[in-house]
């Protein structure tokens, strides 16, 4: 399993392990079952449930063609669907615990999970799928073409601590927070604010630390009170945590 590096705009190195080929390979076929269910349903369940089948021959072929779209639709669009819900993931990437992720250390967008769709489209009609299967064996950060189009990959979270447990900080049931307006930030915001502060407080970064304070000022909108820098960071860290375990 490969080791892969991501380097947040931070400059903060942060280390996850790159799903394998066989692990991506089993989340692409429950994928591909998944749609194939669902073709399943919707061609015995609605359209000859329906009658609708029944009329395709009188039809004329946009008709058909029509129906058809509308109805598989949801299939052509599945894994940008449930990637873009679900963080990187689809239903077969959760079961196999592996997910789409940024090189840069942010969480994908929209677009980038477009050009991952767009890319499996062709990788898939070309080849049988071989195309994509011979580029994530080739290359070191086991991407296939739309990986390195959208400046992606897919990590496992098995046996690993995972991105949201490492913005995790230790409260008691008594903890009274400071800053309501943490929650301006996200998941992977927090991530890259612990991993930073983390590296500048092992490096004495005082500057570094001041640098983060002052981005965290801005973004929010949150000022500092009487704490000192670090001590303002460590309180965001556990206000986020309180704000949304409490949510």
């Amino acid at each position: 399993m490969s080791e892969l590096t991501i380097t947040t705009t931070q400059n903060v190195n942060i280390n996850f392990k790159a799903a394998s080929v066989g692990e991506r390979i089993a989340a692409s076929l429950i994928d591909i079952l998944v749609k194939i269910a669902y073709s399943f349903v919707v061609w015995y369940v609605l359209l000859e449930g329906l009658g609708i089948a029944a009329n395709f021959a009188t039809m004329d072929y946009w008709s058909v063609t029509a129906i058809v779209i509308v109805f598989f639709f949801p299939a052509v669009v599945y894994s940008l669907a449930l990637e873009s819900l679900f963080e990187g993931q689809t239903l077969g990437k959760k079961i196999m615990k592996i997910k789409v992720v940024k090189l840069d250390g942010y969480q994908a967008s929209f677009g980038d999970y477009l050009i991952r769709w767009i890319f499996r489209i062709i990788e898939n009609n070309l080849f049988g799928g071989l195309i994509g299967f011979i580029a994530i064996v080739a290359s070191k950060k086991v991407q296939r073409i739309g990986d390195m189009a959208a400046g992606t990959a897919v990590i496992t979270l098995k046996n690993s601590i995972s991105i949201s447990n490492t913005i995790l900080e230790d409260i008691g049931h008594e903890y009274v927070p400071t800053y309501p307006l943490v929650i301006k930030l996200s998941d992977n915001d927090m991530r890259i604010i612990k991993e930073t502060f983390n590296s500048a407080l092992a490096q004495d970064d005082y500057e570094l630390i001041n640098k983060l304070k002052e981005k965290i000022e801005r973004v929010t909108g949150i000022k500092k009170q009487s704490e000192n820098n670090r001590e303002f960071i460590r309180t965001i860290l556990k206000d986020y945590n309180y704000y949304t375990q409490n949510m």
